[in-house]
C-alpha cells in the first residue's frame, strides 16, 4: 500500500519531485520519488548496491530527459528504505522483484523502461523472472550484474565481496571507502564523494552478504526471453563488472544494442551524462513506439 509523502525542497531541480513509500510483499517499507507528467512515457531507475535513488540526480535535473516520468526508489536494506535483518531477505530473487513490482503498483505506472544499474540489472532481471516482460517497454543494463560468475566480475568485485561483508568494522569501513571509489574511472568531486559515501555506509551488510548467497545466480535465459528492446550501457573502464557481461546479453537477444562509454567506469550515467541522457531519451521514445522496436542493432 503506497503512502504519500512531502515534495522535496532540495533545490530548484528537484522541486516537483514527489516522495511515497510502499510496503512489499513481505512487508518491507520501501522510499521512492517520482519526477515529471503522470501520462508521460516512463522510466523506472533501478541503482547498485550501496547506493540509493539520489545516484540518479542527474538524470531527474537532465533537460533531456525533462518529457517524461522518472520514478527512482531506494532499494531493500539502502537509503531510507527498510534494512531488514534475514540473509534471506536479500538471497531470495523473488524479494527483490516484488519491491520493483510494489514500486510500479504505488507509481502507477503503466509501461515504463527498467534503468538498472549494477545490482538493479539483476533486480530488473529478477522481476522479469517472476513477473515477465508484457508491461514493461524495455530494458536498459547499466554495466549490469546479469550472472554471478568470476569471469564476469573483476578480481577486484570479487574481493569486495568478502571485505565490505566483513564482520570487522574496521575492515568493513575502509573497503566501503574503497568500493565506492572503484566505481568510477574519473572521480566525482570531493564534497560529492562525502555524501556518496555517506549514503554508502546507511548500507545494511546483510544485503550485501545475503545477496552472494543467492540460489538464482544466472538471469541471461530471462533476457534473451524478454521480446522487448535492451540498450546496454557500459564504461569500458570499469573496475567491477566486465564489458563482457553486456556483450554476453547484446549477442542472445536480437533486440539490443551495446554502447560502450570510452571515458567512463562502472557509472557512465554519472560520468557521462549528457550522452546517457540523449541515448536514454532517445531509446525511450523509441521503444514506446511499437513501429521502431525492431532492428536495434
Amino acid at each position: 500500500m503506497a503512502e504519500a509523502g512531502t515534495q522535496s525542497s532540495a533545490g530548484k531541480a528537484r522541486a516537483a519531485t514527489e516522495l511515497f513509500s510502499v510496503r512489499s510483499a513481505d512487508g518491507t517499507m520501501l522510499s521512492g520519488e517520482a519526477k515529471g507528467e503522470i501520462h508521460a512515457p516512463e522510466i523506472l531507475f533501478i541503482h547498485g548496491l550501496r547506493q540509493s535513488r539520489l545516484s540518479w540526480h542527474k538524470q531527474f535535473a537532465d533537460p533531456a530527459l525533462a518529457g517524461f516520468r522518472m520514478v527512482g526508489f531506494d532499494l531493500r536494506g539502502h537509503g531510507d528504505s527498510d534494512k531488514p535483518t534475514s540473509l534471506d531477505a536479500y538471497s531470495d530473487a523473488d524479494r527483490w522483484a516484488d519491491d520493483v513490482a510494489a514500486v510500479i503498483e504505488a507509481a502507477k505506472l503503466r509501461n515504463p523502461i527498467l534503468v538498472g544499474w549494477s545490482l538493479g540489472g539483476y533486480v530488473a532481471g529478477a522481476y522479469l523472472r517472476k513477473y515477465g516482460g508484457a508491461a514493461i517497454a524495455g530494458v536498459n543494463l547499466v554495466d549490469a550484474v546479469t550472472k554471478l560468475s568470476p569471469d564476469l566480475l573483476t578480481e577486484e568485485a570479487a574481493a569486495f565481496t568478502r571485505t565490505t561483508t566483513s564482520h570487522d568494522l574496521a575492515e568493513r569501513t575502509a573497503a566501503t571507502a574503497d568500493f565506492l571509489a572503484a566505481c568510477f574511472h574519473r572521480p566525482p568531486a570531493a564534497a560529492e564523494m562525502q555524501r556518496m559515501l555517506v549514503v554508502n555506509g546507511m548500507t545494511a551488510r546483510a544485503a550485501n552478504e545475503g545477496f552472494v548467497r543467492t540460489a538464482t545466480t544466472d538471469l541471461e535465459a530471462v533476457f534473451q526471453a524478454y521480446t522487448g528492446p535492451i540498450l546496454l550501457t557500459h564504461g569500458v573502464h570499469d573496475r567491477l563488472v566486465r564489458v563482457a557481461m553486456s556483450e554476453r546479453i547484446g549477442a542472445i537477444h536480437k533486440n539490443s544494442r551495446v554502447s560502450l562509454y570510452d571515458n567512463s567506469g562502472h557509472s557512465p550515467f554519472y560520468e557521462e551524462p549528457a550522452r546517457f541522457g540523449q541515448e536514454l531519451a532517445a531509446f525511450v521514445k523509441t521503444a514506446n513506439d511499437p513501429a521502431k522496436t525492431t532492428g536495434t542493432r
